[in-house]
Parts: structure tokens; sequence; C-alpha cells
């Protein structure tokens, strides 16, 4: 049993672990939302280039919580990095953060580092919910609770879209280069969603720092590419018993990963190509094969997988009936609605299939559900639109919405109540409560704005798929309604 207090995980037992002097490292970068993805993939590639370029340290900040920080300080803010395969798992530690603020407590701190010269990058993991924004349109929400407070108190930002734009505006008063704002969330177009989004803040409070921020802020956008479950106690564990050090959060991982980075940047940024990540002029293609391809089966699997009572995707995955549903959704659904000359499209779906199958990696279904309503329109819901726009079937997809809405309405095919964590959690369960009927359920979601817009909750192709979808949910399960599709 290792002691996590005598051999508790920090420079002075790890030196030898890291590849570089880390004495030498100074900050280049602020990061946005430091949750376990940004530390198992952005923290990665940053780390990698730290040996020939150590001007590049990161800064991480926690928005809501300072949980983060209370596990990694002790141990001078050193991770373990464990990238599990089919029979291999490997061991790393990454050393590319220096600190960590909470932004609750350290706002001021937090604000000064964006200011700084030295940070030429601000990026953000902050998921599709830290936009404060209506995924159906883009737009920022005005409503949120956040904005509302930013607007009106605009030198003490909570939100993403607020400490953006405060860091800018006081960059600008002090002559000082902006940063180059970097989204590394599943946004489409995730550099231009975020640019409309700060810019339609700073236009509330001051046109003239919306202009600027127009005119000379770069906001390349990314694709990025990590299948990054939660930890667990059993991962701390296993990690100690590995390593011989005990390691309050490490990040377990995949050994696959992939960023695709526009090559757009305001100021310097660090050598990307020299540790594999691919520069381009425009991300697009590469951003909405992965939305739809990946995160659209994903969520596909999460909901109908969780009904069926799988815990994890790789769980889902070995069922054939599944399986069989995941592959013909992106193989007779999603790749028509891809543009061409993207890559084997096959290939990237087999691949795909085999990632989700990897036993070593247990993402809970439960964990990929949270936040259906920012998620789906972005991963489902375009390719939905563009294949009624073709008059092309909608069978598979329209299923997946049909789960979401079942999942959502918070009991399980047992009775038992389903820990839905959505930001309209409250309004979804209203709905599914006076609902009724299928129809009527239907009815009442495709009332969400936020989720359906306009022309897609009022096609009749699509309302008749999820109610008769939705039907099937409800009186055979989830399981027997996949297993019925692939006869």
């Amino acid at each position: 049993m290792i002691d996590p207090l005598r051999s508790r995980l920090s420079e002075s037992n790890a030196a030898a672990s890291i590849r570089y002097d880390r004495s030498r490292v100074t900050p280049g970068i602020v990061h946005l939302g430091l949750g376990a993805f940004h530390r198992a993939h952005m923290a990665a590639y940053i780390d990698d280039l730290l040996g020939a370029d150590p001007n590049w340290g990161i800064i991480g900040a926690s928005l809501k919580r300072p949980d983060t920080r209370d596990a990694l300080a002790p141990q001078d803010f050193l991770y373990t990095l464990v990238m599990r395969g089919g029979s291999e798992t490997r061991y790393r530690i990454v050393g590319a953060l220096l600190d960590i603020l909470h932004a609750g407590s350290h706002r001021r701190n937090l604000l000064r580092w964006m200011t700084d010269p030295a940070i030429r990058i601000v990026s953000l993991t902050v998921t599709e919910k830290g936009y404060c924004h209506d995924p159906a349109t883009g737009r920022l929400s005005f409503d949120h609770p956040d904005i509302i407070h930013d607007l009106a108190a605009p030198d003490n930002p909570v939100s993403a879209p607020g400490l953006v734009a405060r860091a800018l505006d006081l960059r600008r008063a002090a002559g000082i280069v902006p940063f180059t704002v970097l989204s590394c969330d599943n946004l489409p177009e995730n550099g231009r969603t975020t640019a409309a989004i700060v810019t339609e803040f700073a236009a509330r409070r001051d046109e003239k720092l919306a202009r600027h921020i127009e005119a000379d802020v770069a906001f390349p956008s990314t694709m990025v590419d990590r299948i990054v479950p939660a930890t667990t106690e059993e991962d701390r564990t296993s990690v100690a018993e590995a390593t011989g050090r005990y390691d309050a959060w490490p990040v377990v991982t995949e050994p696959f990963t992939q960023w695709v980075i526009e090559d757009r940047f305001t100021a310097q940024r660090p050598s990307f190509e020299t540790v594999g990540v691919e520069l381009v002029a425009d991300v697009r293609p590469h951003e909405l094969k992965k939305l739809r391809m990946l995160n659209g089966s994903h969520s596909m699997l999460a909901y109908l997988g969780y009904l069926a009572g799988f815990e994890f995707i790789s769980d889902t995955v070995a069922d054939p009936a599944f399986r069989d549903l995941a592959h013909t959704f992106m193989t007779s659904e999603v790749m028509e609605t891809l543009p061409p000359n993207i890559g084997d499209l096959a290939a990237y779906r087999d691949a795909l299939l085999d990632r989700f199958a990897n036993p070593a990696l247990k993402h809970r279904t439960w964990q990929i559900a949270m936040d259906g309503s920012q998620k789906l329109p972005q991963r489902l819901l375009g390719t939905i639109r563009d294949r009624l726009r073709l008059g092309l079937p909608i069978s598979r997809g329209a299923l997946a919405v049909a789960a979401w809405m079942r999942y959502v309405s918070g009991i399980d095919e047992t009775g038992r109540a389903i820990d839905v964590r959505d930001p309209l959690s409250a309004r979804l369960r209203a709905i599914a409560r006076s609902g009724g009927s299928p129809d009527n359920l239907v009815d009442g979601f495709l009332k969400v704005h936020e989720v359906f817009d306009t022309p897609l909750a009022q096609a009749p192709d699509f309302r008749t798929a999820l109610i008769d979808h939705l039907e099937s949910l409800v009186h055979l399960g989830a399981a027997q309604t996949v297993r019925s599709l692939a006869l």
C-alpha cells in the first residue's frame, strides 16, 4: 500500500521522469477550464515541446471548482498521464502546468496573468455550456446568469466570454498586443463561434472594444480528438502501484491523439508542427468529420447504451447490434453529408469503432450523456438537417435524438431515477412530467429552441420519426429497439 503522505508525486521524486529542465519553463499560455481533457491533450502536446522551447508553460484556471488546484498544488502541479491500449499501459509525468488558479478566489491574479505580455495564447476547454450561448444559433445568451452578472460587473467577470473580453480590454488599454484565443471545445467552427460570442459580449459594453477584437484578435478554429474518461479511485490505486508514487489526480486516456489548428495567430505561437499538430488553412472539413462521425455516434451509443443498462461505451460496442447501429449510422447517414477529399471515411469509421471498443478505457455512458442540450445541435442535428434537405432517410439519427429525449425524462427502464446533468435539466424534466404520450412528449421537446431551430422543429418527417422511435423506446426498451433495426 502506497502512503499518499510519504510518497506523493512531486518534483523531488519525479525530476528524472521529466524530459526537460522545468526550472527554465516560463508561462506563455493561460488555459481556461482545466479538466481532464486538456491535461490529456493540449498540455501533453505542450509538454512535448518544452525541451526545445521552454517559454510556453501553462497557467491553468478552473472556472467553477477549486478541486483540480487542491489536488495538484501539493504535487507541484505535476500529474501522471496514463495511456491504455488493448494490452499495453504507459505512464508519463507531465510538467507543463506551472500553476492553477481558481477563478472564484484568484480572479484578480488570473486577469493579471491574462494581461501579461508573456501570455500569447489564451486557450479554452470549458465544454459547450461554458460559452454561455444558444447552441441552436451560436449566439450569446444574454439571459444567461453569468452574462447578466458580467455585463453588470465587467471588472469582476465569472464567465469565459467575460474573462476573455475583460483581459483583451486591459491589454488594449495598456498597449499590449492581444493574445490569440484558442478554443479546443467541440463547437462547430469553434474559433469563429468563439469570436462571435466574445465580440457580441464586448459590443454590449464598448463598441470600440468590439471593433478592436474583430480587427486585431485571432480566433483560429481547431479540431481536437482524444477519448478521456473521468478518473476513478481504481485509477489512482493502479497508478500508485505501477509508479510507486501517489497521484491525487492522474488522467487516463487512449494512445490515439489528434489536434488540427488553423494557422492564424495574433502573435507568436509554439512550434506545434514539431510535436505532431496539423496546421491547416481551414479546419472545417476535419471538424465536421469528427463532430458528426465520432461525437455523433458517441452520443448515440451513450444514450441508447445507458438506457439498455450498459455502464461503459466499450460494453455497449461489444454488443453486435449496437456496434452495427453505429457502423450503419456513420456509413449510411453521416458519410453522405460530409465534403469530398477528407480522407478514407470507411477507414476512419472502422478506427473509431475499434477505439470505442477499447476495453482498457472505461468511458462511462453517463459521462458522455452529460449536457446533451448543448451537444446535440452540432453532433447529430446538423446531419439530420442536411439529410432532410436532400430528401434522405434519417432513421438512425432520429433514434439517437429520441433516446436523448427518453434519457432526459429522468427515469430509466427499471423505474429508477437518472442523474441527468444538463443546464436545461429542470425544463426537460418538466416537459417529461407533463408530456404523457410519445407524440406530446416529442412536441414538448421540439419547443426547446436552444436545441431545435424552428425549421427543424417543424419538419414533419423528423417529428414522425421521433414519435415512432420514442414509442418503441418506451414500450420495447432500448436494447430491443436497437436489435429491431439490425434485422
